[in-house]
């Protein structure tokens, strides 16, 4: 399966350190953050985990859910929070899905689905791909998504940046432009006339070409 934005989040049901869930039930009305690892007791995402575990207020101010995935079972997931604990400061906060089977990460194209083994006969070099961030909205699609190689470490700023631009997008019609901040000035998409900018923006906006048009945050 090839994913792709706007397309619906593919569902499954799996064991996570909370306990079976079935994903789309436990999104519900919310927005969700599904991040990947390939391997428990690996240094890269021991820091990313460690990381999101202090952002998680910020997301949850944002009725956004978090939720990890590593192919390895939950039990050893378990084991490896106390040791990011301990090196971080912060335990995951979140559920973490166990995918011993591969299957989460082949439904979510991060492995080939004819990828054959299981979490046991693999070694981080083997699952590099599953390395992916998933920002899902609360109609199950989408929005947006990033891959990283294991050598770099995620920037989670960003990513919450990211779900700040994406709900705000949502809910207004507009984009943001680069490097874009919350308060920031946004764009008016082309597919709006500047007659209906006129209206929509009584306070004025400002014209740098005919495409690009720019007016202060809804």
């Amino acid at each position: 399966m090839t994913l792709r934005i706007n397309q619906v989040a593919p569902d499954f049901t799996a064991e996570t350190t909370d306990g079976p869930i079935n994903f789309h039930e436990w999104i519900g009305d919310s927005w969700t953050i599904l991040f990947s690892h390939p391997k428990d007791f690996t240094p890269v995402c021991t820091t990313e985990l460690g990381y999101m575990a202090k952002l998680k207020p910020e997301f949850d101010e944002r009725q956004c859910k978090v939720i990890g995935l590593s192919v390895d079972p939950t039990e050893s997931h378990g084991k490896w929070s106390m040791d990011i604990e301990e090196t971080q400061g912060t335990a995951p906060n979140f559920p973490m899905i166990g995918d011993t089977d591969l299957k989460v990460a082949k439904l979510y194209d991060m492995l080939p689905e004819e990828e054959e083994g299981n979490a046991l006969d693999r070694t981080p070099a083997n699952n590099a791909t599953v390395r992916s961030v998933f920002i899902i909205g609360p109609d199950k699609k989408i929005k947006a998504m990033l891959t990283y190689p294991m050598t770099s470490g995620r920037d989670f700023d960003e990513i919450l940046r990211l779900l700040d631009s994406c709900q705000m997008t949502a809910k207004h019609n507009v984009a943001t432009p680069v490097n874009w901040r919350p308060g920031d000035e946004v764009i008016i998409p082309t597919s709006v006339s500047d007659e209906e900018a006129s209206k929509k923006y009584p306070q004025g906006y400002t014209t740098h070409k005919p495409y690009l048009r720019t007016v202060k945050q809804p």
